[in-house]
């Protein structure tokens, strides 16, 4: 693997799990509940993108999926981010979120592209790895999947997708586009929250 393929894993996993835990915070899950839901959010999206590609799941293969994972809740609780006041709680949750979904929308754009998938497969590859992991979350706690309700939150993976497909196509895929991209689609997804910018709606 690259290696801007690993950092981005890991700040993928890192943002999910905290993303993750928090949602399970507020549900009032029990302590296992608030594992599975991190784990969950953290490695869901990457164990189905590496189903689809038919290989070994990057998570069960590699160390820094488990470690990453591993040391995200500890130092959650160590920094008692759990205690933090509804207001800014939710703008970690927010924030982390959207750093995760960016994250898992390049892994998962970078893999297909690896795998000479077309346009499109670059796109839902990058769809599913963003936000599959949420879904399951979502799923597991029996609320309506945000990715369902949230304005620009997939659009987001969508983005970042066509942005990389395009790119490859000039053969200009790099660390430093990569950076590029993931700096314009975080800032963009928080500018889109805090303004509560909406895509159109029938009805």
């Amino acid at each position: 693997m690259p290696e801007y393929f690993i950092f981005a894993e890991i700040i993928g996993i890192t943002a999910f799990t905290i993303s993750g835990f928090l949602v399970a915070i507020k549900n009032k899950l029990d302590i296992l509940g608030i594992l599975i839901a991190s784990t969950l959010t953290a490695l869901g999206g990457g164990i189905v993108r590496d189903a689809i590609l038919s290989t070994p799941p990057f998570s069960f293969t590699a160390l820094h999926p488990a470690l990453t994972l591993t040391l995200t809740i500890f130092l959650i609780f160590a920094l008692r981010l759990y205690k933090k006041d509804s207001i800014e709680r939710g703008w970690i949750f927010v924030v982390s979120d959207t750093i995760g979904l960016v994250a898992f929308s390049i892994t998962g754009a970078l893999m297909a592209i690896n795998a000479d998938y077309n346009f499109f497969g670059i796109i839902i590859l990058s769809f599913i790895t963003a936000v599959g992991g949420g879904v399951a979350r979502d799923i597991m706690i029996n609320q309506v999947p945000a990715v369902l309700i949230s304005d620009f939150y997939g659009s987001i993976a969508i983005i970042a997708a066509l942005s990389l497909g395009v790119l490859n196509i000039f053969g200009a895929i790099n660390e430093l586009s990569i950076v590029a991209i993931a700096l314009f689609s975080i800032i963009l997804r928080l500018v889109a929250y805090k303004k509560e910018w909406h895509l159109p709606r029938l009805g």
